[in-house]
């Protein structure tokens, strides 16, 4: 607790105002990026001097995040903290023969291009559905995440952090679109997908 007091300044200072800058510059670039939060100080709990979080909502329980570590930034899509109704359907998208099958090759360009995608998922092939259904994998997923390092470099400090920012987030697009087709409860909170 004393440790946190005493860097709570300079956290503020070189940590969560430039995240707030970079936000601001990614929403200037593309409206679409314009509903975000940037958690504040006592919301980030582990290490919390060290990193810093932040997220734009795209729909009900989509959103794209930024980070900033020692690592340096890191840009996902994470559709999670599903209720359930998000996640029945979800399933439903899944086990359809074209929605489901678009979002397999979404999933295969974004892992090519260097995302890592993952997400909270069963043990178990999901009961309804047949064990080699060609998507069971994607059926246990109770959250979906794409995630993708973008590493630190001279470049953090300046204004081509929000170009890099933005160029991670335009493959994700894709699969932000299906998120919010597919499994956004309608008429909550918007359809942004980022372009």
């Amino acid at each position: 607790m004393e440790v946190r007091r005493g860097c709570r300044r300079e956290r503020e200072e070189l940590v969560r105002r430039p995240m707030v800058g970079l936000l601001n510059a990614v929403a200037d670039a593309d409206s679409a990026y314009e509903d975000f939060a940037v958690w504040g100080y006592g919301e980030v709990l582990l290490r919390a001097w060290q990193c810093q979080s932040a997220i734009v909502r795209l729909a009900r329980n989509v959103e794209l995040t930024v980070r900033f570590d020692l690592d340096g930034l890191e840009v996902a899509l994470a559709w999670w903290y599903a209720p359930s109704e998000q996640i029945e359907r979800y399933r439903a998208a899944v086990a359809d023969a074209a929605s489901g099958r678009r979002l397999a090759g979404v999933l295969r360009k974004l892992e090519r291009d260097g995302y890592v995608v993952s997400g909270d998922r069963l043990k178990r092939t999901l009961r309804g559905y047949p064990a080699d259904h060609p998507r069971a994998e994607l059926l246990r997923h109770k959250s979906l995440i794409a995630t993708r390092p973008l590493g630190a470099g001279d470049w953090i400090h300046t204004a081509a952090a929000a170009d890099r920012v933005l160029e991670a987030f335009t493959p994700l697009r894709p699969l932000s679109r299906w998120l919010v087709e597919n499994v956004a409860l309608p008429g909550r909170e918007g359809a942004r997908t980022g372009g």
